[in-house]
């Protein structure tokens, strides 16, 4: 491709029209209120998860989930105790009785039902609920496998600044947990090539904002646990599955929106090279008649100050 024809495809898909069609469907996505909702009940479900996983996994092997998410981020000093102090099961631990096997049935189901909402209201579907708890069960056991094949991919290759060969292994994976789970939670309603435009920008957004937290989380827990003591530390989680969870829904909003694109232009329906400009027209020229107007009311108001 030559630059010309990189210009084109660049000013075609940020093109005006479809960036507000894109902030459209997260707004009627409620796209931050979904966000945390998608954060709360993840941390509700995965951190009792991950102890009794950790409890497990310590009878037959020398892991520690703890450590592992210690390791996985750098974690040192205040943050890294009170993450030991959440994720570490006791010695004296005992298994899991009835009540507290049917919270974390509940608590997982929960955060799989809040997923599976985001489908069904990004791809405009009649709500199943109950009716489709086999599918969120299967689901379970994806993010289950999904999450031990990506620590394990963070655990094998050497840490490098900001584990980038880890995070770049790690990406097809995401991509494939995205586009598989979707079909599973829509009930194989929505196509698997559907979504594959938001498998591929949520693996891309979530890769970047796992490089991200790896820099800054070390420093939010520390943080967070200085300030409020062991329960900062789940502040400092909520934090970072709060940010997840946005770009998931994103993920969702804009590969929705590039679905439909790419069915209209294969049906013949893709605006002119020209149209694509005027939009362009009109915004430049909003935006400089703005700064003008801007500055203009600047200069007068400084003006009348030296006056």
């Amino acid at each position: 491709m030559n630059r010309e024809n990189i210009m084109r495809a660049v000013t075609f898909w940020l093109r005006p029209a479809f960036a507000l069609r894109v902030i459209s469907r997260f707004q009627r996505l409620v796209g931050f209120d979904r966000s945390m909702a998608l954060a709360s009940a993840a941390l509700t479900a995965l951190v009792p998860l991950a102890i009794l996983c950790g409890a497990l996994a310590a009878r037959v092997s020398d892991r520690d989930v703890a450590q592992g998410v210690i390791d996985r981020y750098g974690l040192s000093g205040e943050g890294a105790e009170a993450v030991r102090g959440i994720l570490s099961a006791s010695d004296e631990a005992t298994p899991v009785g009835i009540f507290g096997a049917v919270f974390l049935l509940v608590s997982v189901l929960s955060f799989a039902r809040a997923a599976q909402r985001l489908f069904e209201q990004g791809w405009e579907l009649r709500p199943l609920s109950v009716r489709n708890t086999v599918n969120e069960m299967k689901w379970i056991a994806l993010l289950a496998v999904y999450t031990a094949l990506s620590g394990g991919v963070h655990a094998a290759l050497d840490r490098r600044p900001l584990s980038l060969a880890a995070s770049a292994a790690v990406a097809p994976l995401t991509a494939a947990f995205l586009v598989w789970g979707g079909r599973l939670l829509s009930a194989g309603r929505i196509l698997t090539r559907d979504l594959v435009p938001f498998g591929c920008i949520g693996a891309v957004l979530l890769t970047g904002y796992s490089l991200v937290m790896t820099a800054y989380l070390p420093r939010l827990f520390n943080s967070y646990t200085h300030r409020y003591g062991a329960v900062g530390a789940v502040f400092a989680m909520l934090t970072g599955l709060f940010g997840a969870m946005l770009a998931t829904v994103g993920s969702a909003a804009l590969g929705r929106e590039v679905q439909d694109e790419l069915a209209r232009i294969g049906r013949g329906e893709r605006p002119p090279d020209h149209e694509v400009r005027q939009q362009w027209d009109t915004v430049l020229q909003q935006a400089r008649s703005r700064w003008q107007t801007n500055r203009g009311q600047a200069l007068l108001a400084r003006l009348t100050r030296k006056r």
